[in-house]
């Protein structure tokens, strides 16, 4: 995969993606920008948590099951020293519908483990949990 990246002043960034997307990315006043995307690292979580998301929902629609409504919480935590990394990553996806909890896990245990391309991509320790209709599961 091959994207460009032009960069449009202090700390803005555009991305043109092979899809045809573009994404806009900037850093805080603080350090230079000017707040007019979201931070990397924002984007790296988000791509995290949607790679994962398009996996479960792929893998139960697959299993015949259908997901009523799917919304994700994506936490990381980051290095105190440079490149401050992130060295946990922590993805909860809450779920309702008629989803049995063992096909529910094995979903979120494939995608997870073997699937999601962005979260092996991270050298970061990744753990998941889920609830379904509610009801918390580790």
């Amino acid at each position: 995969m091959k994207m460009e990246m032009t960069w449009g002043g202090k700390m803005r960034f555009e991305a043109q993606t092979p899809s045809g997307h573009t994404v806009l990315l900037d850093a805080a006043p603080e350090v230079g920008g000017e707040n007019e995307g979201p931070r990397p690292t924002e984007l790296l979580l988000a791509a995290t948590g949607a790679c994962s998301g398009i996996d479960i929902v792929d893998i139960l629609r697959k299993m015949r099951l259908t997901v009523e409504s799917f919304a994700m919480e994506v936490s990381g935590e980051r290095a105190e020293d440079h490149p401050r990394r992130f060295t946990h990553v922590h993805i909860h996806y809450q779920l309702s519908g008629d989803l049995p909890v063992d096909k529910v896990r094995r979903a979120v245990d494939l995608s997870r483990d073997k699937y999601c391309s962005v979260s092996q991509s991270l050298n970061a320790e990744v753990t998941t949990s889920f609830s379904i209709n509610g009801e918390r599961y580790e």
